[in-house]
């Protein structure tokens, strides 16, 4: 059943089958009916995408059409309408959520062409004089909210008188500063200004308003009228009106910010963040950062956050003496971060929002930016919120650090820095990493063997090489492999020992070795070495599409002289023994760990 223009009637009000029902009237009658009033619904640059809303429309609510209106543009409107009509059926039509916020009221001379109905010819039936009374609200619809014409009076902007352009110009210039920046704040928010907010109506200012008249409907003169002035104000605070934008003063943290209070709510502090987590599913969260320090505090927590899942790796960053920014995109969030040393303390926020509603998060962190202000030295003590802190090593303050897909382990084959690893280690990598700090790219691979190698971006100076041993080890003899066996986790690799089993795989492959050791996952890349610390060659990854499952003392090595090779042919000249000592467990330790590094896949 298609949703009323409201719920209920008045006693004696027509039907809605009388009010769609209308008679049509004369040439003459038609005549003096262009400055009707009607409600635009939306507006789309195309043709086909406006007939597919207009249907959608349709099948809600009676008393749709579809009008070509200025420039390229096609309108959703319904009507025609009295003015008083109009301004009543507006406010009904928004309450009960059936039309968007922004709709606003337009007059018949700013429509052209019908083009849905087809055939039809809206712009000669009658006007509806009586609207029908509002009545409770659908189950299906949200709760009302607050008017956003309540801000401009108790009448909606098309009831404001016109103007002439000269009357418009002398209007425009008793606005203050921070009314002529709103103004432009809301162009930007329709989509026709791009420039920076500074209340200055330059020509691209200028340019905006024309192009919004256009598309509007109404007399291109790149000068708004009060009138105008209000409708496209509305447009933009209707939108904040739904996700609840309010001062927000939070003297434990010091802070005063606007903040959206429809779709975040205040969860927790757990220092030296406020949290507000999301509400009614609406995929958005604020994190409030108050904290008493200094310059070295500032920079800790711009090196902390960009740890952290909120803050995703591709976006700009900026840190000067005083402040920070960090901005961040992944496949599911837009996160902005403002820091800076106010009144003895650091103080900002971060404000996370679902990608695909730039619209929104723009006006919303607009908005907090030019709210946002310190209530002085207070800040949040070092242990507010501990008391109920969940502990967890992935956890920062109650904020999840980010992880990588996958870690595996490598080593240093040159004083060049170059690292050794497993080839499904930076398979289909969006970013590699080496120790959680330098960022690293493939100069080769070769899936047959499962070896790879990389190369960092910052230089590094490795503290050990691997030396490769030139013969085959013993039988049976010891090895020990050392490898981040919990991807990074205890942040050094470790040291599992174990025994040579066979110096062939399970197939007779001559350029692999069985091994008879506790591998983990992680291990997988790491060198493996005799008892004197020569590496006789590098840990493989498990098999895990063969649909075999081996015992888990089963681990399988690519044998020094196969990764020798294969160094050769990638232009690393490979450091060769023939050593066959012995050497204290410790020094093989200490020296492993200087070899060895953590590499990570990220997506």
């Amino acid at each position: 059943m298609k949703k009323l223009f409201a719920s209920a009637m008045l006693a004696g009000a027509t039907t809605l089958s009388s009010v769609t029902l209308v008679p049509q009237m004369g040439h003459a009658q038609a005549a003096q009916t262009e400055n009707l009033i009607w409600i635009q619904i939306e507006a789309h640059p195309t043709l086909r995408a406006a007939e597919d809303r207009v249907r959608a429309y349709a099948g809600q609510i009676d008393g749709v059409s579809g009008f070509r209106v200025g420039g390229n543009w096609y309108a959703v409107v319904l009507g025609p309408f009295t003015q008083q009509a109009a301004d009543i059926q507006l406010r009904q039509l928004r309450a009960q959520g059936a039309i968007p916020r922004d709709s606003f009221l337009v007059r018949s001379r700013q429509l052209r062409q019908q083009f849905w109905p087809i055939g039809a010819n809206a712009l000669t039936q009658a006007p509806i004089e009586t609207p029908i009374a509002p009545g409770p609200a659908p189950v299906e619809t949200a709760a009302p909210v607050a008017d956003p014409a309540a801000d401009l009076g108790t009448e909606l902007p098309m009831t404001l008188p016109d103007e002439t352009k000269r009357e418009a110009q002398a209007s425009e210039r008793l606005l203050t500063r921070e009314e002529r920046m709103d103004l432009q704040r809301a162009l930007k928010f329709a989509g026709f200004y791009t420039s920076s907010i500074d209340g200055a109506y330059g020509k691209g200012t200028r340019r905006s308003m024309a192009a919004w008249q256009e598309a509007r409907g109404y007399d291109v003169t790149g000068i708004l009228t009060t009138k105008q002035r209000a409708a496209v104000t509305l447009e933009r605070q209707s939108v904040l009106d739904s996700i609840g934008m309010a001062q927000y003063d939070d003297p434990r943290a010091g802070i005063s910010i606007a903040l959206p209070k429809a779709v975040v709510e205040f969860d927790r502090y757990e220092a030296p963040f406020a949290h507000f987590k999301t509400k009614d599913g609406s995929g958005a969260k604020v994190v409030l950062i108050s904290q008493s320090g200094n310059q070295d505090t500032l920079f800790g927590l711009y090196d902390i956050l960009q740890t952290l899942e909120i803050v995703p790796e591709n976006g700009p960053r900026t840190r000067k003496d005083k402040e920070f920014t960090l901005e961040g995109e992944d496949a599911n969030i837009v996160s902005h971060t403002y820091a800076r040393l106010v009144d003895g303390t650091v103080k900002g926020f971060t404000l996370v929002w679902p990608k695909g509603d730039d619209k929104r998060r723009q006006m919303v962190l607009g908005e907090m930016q030019k709210s946002f202000a310190s209530l002085g030295g207070e800040a949040l003590a070092d242990n507010a919120g501990l008391d109920a802190a969940v502990q967890d090593i992935d956890l920062i303050s109650g904020l999840e650090i980010r992880r990588p897909d996958l870690s595996r382990s490598g080593f240093f084959v040159d004083e060049k820095g170059t690292i050794l690893t497993t080839a499904a280690a930076v398979k289909s990598c969006s970013s590699i990493t080496v120790n959680d700090e330098y960022t690293a790219s493939v100069t080769a691979r070769d899936d047959t063997l499962g070896l790879a190698l990389l190369q960092t971006e910052t230089p590094l100076a490795p503290m050990a090489v691997a030396s490769f041993l030139t013969t085959d080890p013993r039988l049976n003899s010891d090895i020990a492999v050392s490898g981040f066996s919990y991807e990074g986790r205890l942040g050094s690799p470790s040291m599992t020992f174990g025994t040579l089993a066979d110096l062939a795989g399970l197939q007779g492959q001559r350029d692999m070795s069985r091994l008879m050791v506790n591998a983990m996952a992680g291990d997988a890349g790491g060198p493996v070495l005799d008892a004197g610390g020569a590496v006789v060659g590098m840990l493989m990854a498990r098999d895990t599409d063969s649909g075999r499952s081996l015992p888990a003392d089963v681990s399988f090595a690519r044998k020094s002289g196969s990764v020798a090779e294969f160094l050769a042919a990638n232009g690393v000249t490979p450091t060769a023994t023939d050593a066959m000592a012995s050497m204290d467990p410790v020094d093989i330790s200490a020296m492993a760990a200087d070899l060895t590094v953590l590499v990570s896949c990220w997506n």
